[in-house]
């Protein structure tokens, strides 16, 4: 291992989210960087984090500085540096909830990240890596590249590939854009986790778990690690202005997560298929409203039951997400560079893992697995069911 003066300083920006966290987690394991800065407006102590991600954020190379990254004067704070700049600079930092705003998404997406881009390129990084998203094409057959005609399927992901135009017309930035499918691993909240709740709440409400479209829609992934490690990859191996994909060997697919999950609660689904699903497209708020209030209430049963007061998980998918859109993507222009995935296919092991890390945090109803929670509905509910 090279010698601390050697390596280089490192600037997080949004570094307590998921991703984020788990960049900091192989930055401080992996002994790369001789001071890693993490600006967020959440501190460590209030971001959910466990055990072993607060003993990343505690050692002595840790710095943790709180920002508001939409405000330019707490951008210029953040890259501010008594010695020498930053070497490298990540953006994890955006608004990730769906169904936001057209003034919140700007303002947190494309406003937020011109501000840290502008001063990154001011403060001459040797690269600055920016993370988008892997909804920026709906393709069923071939999984799209980098340079496809793009058509982004979600609010959040058309403000990032607004981002991802400006970035090229900012003078003197040495960037790289990477665009993940659907992240997953310890940490996580929003990719996989909501299917794994709602995997629990059928457990216990007996019920056959139905989705919607078909087992074969495209569902790509790539584990938090893979992503952490080639961010790493690219401050070095990355082409300035060029665009990599990040999405693992496996192809998963709603089929393929939907029998990881039912293995793991022992639960029976099935698929709606393309005509029932696109006869509740007509009304598909009305739909997505009755599918999250069916799965809320089991949920806060438990909850309940379990004594968990508060936690970040919840069973609620937004409606962007349950369309028939493909997620499918190739990643292997990254791979030209040299870099490896070491998580070629999503496995019932990493889910697992997720549950497991939020059990022992607290934060998920452990009856759900050990069977001593049972679900009555109420009334209201079961004329609804029947």
């Amino acid at each position: 291992m090279a010698a601390s003066s050697e390596r280089p300083r490192v600037l997080v920006l949004g570094g307590t989210g998921f991703i984020g966290r788990n960049f900091v987690h192989y930055l401080v394991t992996n002994e790369l960087a001789s001071k890693i800065r993490v600006a967020d407006k959440v501190p460590p102590q209030m971001a959910w984090m466990n055990k072993r991600h607060l003993a990343a954020f505690s050692n002595p190379c840790v710095e943790f500085k709180h920002s508001n990254l939409i405000n330019p004067t707490s951008v210029e704070n953040a890259f501010a540096s008594d010695d020498v700049p930053f070497d490298y600079v990540v953006n994890f930092a955006a608004e990730t909830k769906y169904g936001q705003s057209e003034p919140v998404y700007h303002e947190g997406i494309v406003h937020l990240s011109e501000n840290c881009a502008k001063v990154a390129a001011r403060c001459k990084a040797k690269m600055y890596v920016e993370v988008t998203s892997g909804q920026m094409l709906s393709s069923e057959k071939k999984p799209y590249k980098e340079d496809s005609k793009l058509e982004p399927w979600t609010n959040l992901a058309r403000h990032k590939l607004e981002v991802e135009r400006l970035l090229g017309n900012i003078p003197d930035l040495t960037y790289t854009i990477v665009r993940p499918a659907v992240v997953y691993g310890v940490g996580d909240r929003q990719g996989l986790t909501p299917r794994l709740l709602i995997g629990a709440i059928y457990r216990y409400t007996k019920e056959k778990m139905k989705m919607l479209w078909t087992r074969d829609l495209h569902m790509n992934t790539v584990h938090v690690d893979d992503l952490s490690s080639a961010v790493w990859h690219l401050f070095t191996k990355g082409q300035s202005g060029q665009v990599y994909h990040l999405a693992d060997k496996g192809n998963t697919t709603q089929g393929k997560i939907s029998e990881l999950v039912s293995q793991i609660f022992e639960i029976h689904y099935e698929f709606m298929g393309s005509i029932l699903s696109t006869m509740a497209r007509v009304n598909m708020s009305s739909v997505v409203e009755d599918i999250n209030d069916k799965h809320m209430s089991p949920w806060a049963d438990a909850c309940q039951h379990d004594n968990i007061v508060n936690t970040p998980l919840t069973p609620f998918i937004d409606q962007e997400l349950l369309y028939n859109k493909h997620l499918h993507m190739d990643g292997s222009k990254i791979e030209q560079t040299g870099f490896n995935y070491h998580y070629p296919e999503l496995q019932l092991s990493n889910l697992r893992q997720v549950l497991d890390d939020y059990i022992q945090m607290g934060l998920f109803p452990k009856s759900l697995l050990t069977g001593d929670f049972q679900y009555t509905p109420t009334d209201d509910q079961e004329d609804e069911e029947h």
